[in-house]
């Protein structure tokens, strides 16, 4: 068994608008991720299907032609390899599961966040 407080997990700034914090067990990512009004996580997919929680704020996900508004309380599932964008509507805070767990960003290759 793991205990974890999210403040205590290392923040990392992925871009000028985007921080993340990030906890990987066997099977599975989940990660806080603050983005700030305006930022944008560019088209991308990944093996791993990914449920997203909005805790404050709003953001705009963009996938398979349509465009879904998320606010507080808003959950969201995006199947596994379904290329899709993010935008923040205003500074908002998310909590992303994803399983199988993000290999990408255990080896640091997650460039199209850092941008």
């Amino acid at each position: 068994m793991e205990e974890h407080v999210w403040t205590d997990v290392p923040e990392e700034r992925m871009n000028a608008l985007v921080t993340r914090r990030a906890i990987h067990t066997a099977n599975l990512t989940i990660a806080r991720i603050r983005l700030l009004k305006g930022a944008l996580v560019p088209l991308h997919h990944h093996v791993s299907e990914q449920v997203t929680t909005v805790e404050s704020g709003r953001l705009v996900c963009r996938m398979a032609g349509r465009g879904i508004i998320l606010e507080a309380g808003g959950v969201l599932v995006i199947p596994p390899d379904l290329p899709h964008e993010v935008e923040a509507l205003e500074d908002s805070l998310a909590t992303d599961v994803f399983a199988p767990r993000r290999e990408d960003w255990i080896r640091g290759d997650d460039a199209y966040l850092r941008k």
